[in-house]
């Protein structure tokens, strides 16, 4: 006769490391190195523009203009008034990868 014990199964260590996550481009997946968000207003609709340094797990960087509402990043038109151009050049001060897509060699 055999006698059945419950299964203890083992501790599996997780490690802390974050995953990226993948976001989906026409030339295949890529995740973000850099983000700037610009919190704007029309009325009493709050969103943000994002402008996002991707890159491909083969290297390849790309620039994403997307907005933001309720913290999901969305497809679709982005416009941008004078004044946030304005924003977005001195926010890429603190986003040297980004600011060096743009041409500006990391000082905006």
């Amino acid at each position: 006769m055999r006698v059945r014990s419950p299964v203890t199964l083992p501790v599996v260590a997780t490690g802390t490391t974050k995953r990226k996550k993948a976001i989906a481009t026409p030339w295949g997946p890529a995740h973000t190195v850099e983000q700037l968000s610009l919190p704007q207003r029309a009325g009493e609709k709050r969103f943000a523009s994002l402008v996002q340094l991707l890159e491909t797990d083969k290297g390849e960087r790309y620039v994403r203009f997307a907005y933001t509402t309720g913290g999901v990043a969305r497809r679709g038109p982005v416009t941008l008034r004078l004044r946030d151009l304005e924003r977005l050049r001195a926010g890429l001060a603190e986003h040297p990868e980004l600011a060096q897509a743009f041409g500006y060699g990391g000082d905006a």
